[in-house]
């Protein structure tokens, strides 16, 4: 079986509210962040769009040092399973520059067979469009995608694989230990 993994909440960690609350405090601010999200991370819009649209001058960098924290138990997790020969998949919603950062900081997405970041696919999750993209890449398969987002274990679901809610590493150990007695 095949591991596809999510990025933010599974990998890495959840945005940092250090950095969030340097950005701004403001409600009005984090709407505008969050509603305009979705096409960023698509790449529909480059990030001085997103930025206009969010009505402040670009943050980008502190934008990418907000979900810059990785999950280092997990980082291992990753290492095992591709030591013991898994194949392991990453999708995960991510604007262009995030996703550069992240190649050019972290050697360990080298270790995933496919990486398919929205801001390159031209979908993001919950889109059916992204797992699909992922499942083609990968040649289909028993494919076990792993989200800290329900709907998106749900849409994963929906196209075909098998899905886990991410809740902590203890959890998804014990789903990968029952998916290789099955194998």
């Amino acid at each position: 079986m095949i591991v596809l993994f999510d990025m933010f909440g599974v990998i890495a960690r959840d945005q940092s509210r250090e950095v969030m609350d340097q950005m701004s405090t403001s409600p009005e601010f984090w709407e505008a962040y969050w509603a305009h999200r979705p096409a960023y991370d698509r790449g529909d819009v480059t990030a001085e769009q997103y930025w206009r649209l969010v009505g402040h001058p670009p943050l980008v960098e502190q934008d990418v040092a907000s979900w810059s924290r990785v999950d280092y138990e997990m980082i291992a997790l990753l290492h095992e399973l591709d030591n013991a020969g898994r194949r392991i998949a990453l999708l995960s919603n991510i604007p262009e520059d995030h996703a550069r950062f992240f190649e050019h900081t972290y050697a360990w997405l080298d270790l995933f067979e496919v990486r398919g970041f929205s801001c390159r696919i031209g979908a993001a999750k919950p889109e059916r469009k992204a797992f699909e993209w992922c499942r083609d890449r990968l040649g289909g398969g028993d494919i076990l995608f792993v989200d800290d987002r329900q709907e998106n274990v749900a849409a994963a679901r929906r196209a075909g694989m098998r899905g886990h809610h991410f809740t902590g590493i203890s959890g998804l150990r014990e789903v990968l230990a029952q998916t290789s007695d099955d194998q």
